[in-house]
């Protein structure tokens, strides 16, 4: 996967928008205010490219032990995100489930409000 594969799949999400609330750096796409994916362009230049994705607490422990390229969220909450390595052992079609099941755990979360003004998109 390359660096614009991911940045337009986010961006394909109803109501994602993107920011970079950290640094220069780190690209973080959110929907309804919350972060559901983020990732370092330095490392994507480097040729090391990664992303966190929040992730259900026990899907995550299993991806861990089916993966080497999946691993406890790096600067993040180790039960509830995961960093996984682009472009190594993880297919690009699991990269894109699992930003999927990531933008959907943030959207389940949202107050009823928001989630509705989403469907409205």
């Amino acid at each position: 996967m390359n660096l614009e594969t991911y940045y337009e799949y986010c961006l394909s999400k109803k109501g994602v928008t993107e920011h970079f609330p950290f640094d220069e750096d780190t690209l973080v796409f959110k929907v309804g205010g919350k972060m559901f994916a983020l990732s370092s362009l330095i490392q994507w230049e480097k040729g090391q490219p990664s992303v966190n994705l929040k992730c259900d607490p026990e899907r995550a422990l299993e991806l861990r032990s089916e993966y080497d390229d999946i691993q406890p969220g790096f600067h993040m909450s180790k039960i509830h995100w995961n960093t996984i390595a682009i472009n190594q052992s993880v297919s690009d079609d699991l990269i894109k489930e699992l930003i999927q099941h990531s933008y959907e755990l943030i959207c389940i979360s949202l107050p009823k409000k928001v989630r509705l003004e989403l469907n409205l998109l």
